[in-house]
């Protein structure tokens, strides 16, 4: 229970009731116990102390929970400003001179930098509108909406940074020899990468215009769920339920491809996983 405060201080405190130590000693219950504190503890003494010491923790604990996000963000965001500007200023070039692929045509890049920066921006922001937030609600339709949008900007971060890199350096195998991606696996990245800009975007807007709307749009959602769960239980009565057959889907974008159920985007008919989410068509 001893404790001694930090130079120059050098207080020395039961660490129990945070009296000064030279009070302490055979009669207050040794080295390993604090008769005063279990005593004053019975009293009820110390309970609104601890009390104001806990939300004083969890006030802490919560402060640096959304503060280390919003510095994370901010970081991630000047990190990719640079990469932008090494994008303009080498990658571009690299690629028309490997692929020969028009600078002109290569711009899909360019605004996968830009709108991962801006995301990054309103991301940040989002955490600090968190931290305020203390309608419960509000606060977990709130915190879907981010994830969704958080989550599709990673995978688009990750695909600008990491899957680029592999067509701008050559591929080392055992044998010491070097291949580099052909253009038909370049045109398959620009179709992912350009995918997951749009849906991306499509994120962060609908997370943007929730938030400009106050969130209000989850009590009427709230109260139509309440209502049609209400309406389905009553029809039941007791009716055997049929057993739900898995269908596929339509198969109107047959000719031209289909659309992914969850990030929306149009794949080629020859795929059965989506290029973009990766959620299967079936």
């Amino acid at each position: 229970m001893h404790m001694t405060c930090t130079p120059p201080c050098k207080f020395e405190f039961c660490w129990l009731c945070l009296g000064a130590w030279s009070d302490h000693g055979e009669r207050t219950g040794g080295f390993y116990a604090c008769n005063r504190y279990e005593s004053a503890k019975k009293e009820g003494v110390y309970d609104e102390t601890e009390s104001r010491r806990e939300r004083a923790k969890n006030s802490l604990e919560r402060y640096m929970h959304y503060y280390e996000r919003w510095a994370s963000n901010q970081t991630s965001r000047q990190k990719a400003q640079a990469d932008l500007l090494k994008a303009e200023k080498d990658q571009l070039a690299n690629l028309t001179y490997i692929y020969g692929i028009p600078e002109t045509q290569l711009k899909f890049i360019i605004e996968a930098w830009s709108q991962i920066i801006e995301c990054r921006r309103v991301l940040k922001w989002t955490y600090a509108y968190g931290y305020y937030l203390d309608d419960k609600v509000k606060s977990d339709f709130f915190e879907y909406l981010q994830g969704e949008a958080e989550s599709g900007l990673e995978r688009l971060h990750q695909c600008a940074e990491k899957d680029l890199h592999n067509f701008l350096t050559p591929v080392k195998f055992e044998s010491t020899e070097t291949t580099t991606p052909t253009v038909a696996e370049f045109g398959e990245f620009r179709v992912k990468l350009a995918g997951l800009t749009s849906v991306t975007r499509n994120y962060f807007e609908n997370l943007v215009q929730a938030l400009e709307a106050g969130l209000e749009d989850v009590h009427a959602t709230a109260q139509a769920a309440g209502t049609s769960i209400a309406g389905t239980s009553s029809k039941k009565g007791g009716t055997k339920s049929k057993k739900k057959q898995h269908t596929k889907p339509s198969s109107d974008h047959t000719d031209d491809g289909w659309p992914c159920e969850r990030c929306t985007f149009l794949n080629p008919p020859s795929v059965v996983v989506c290029s973009v989410c990766e959620k299967s068509r079936y």
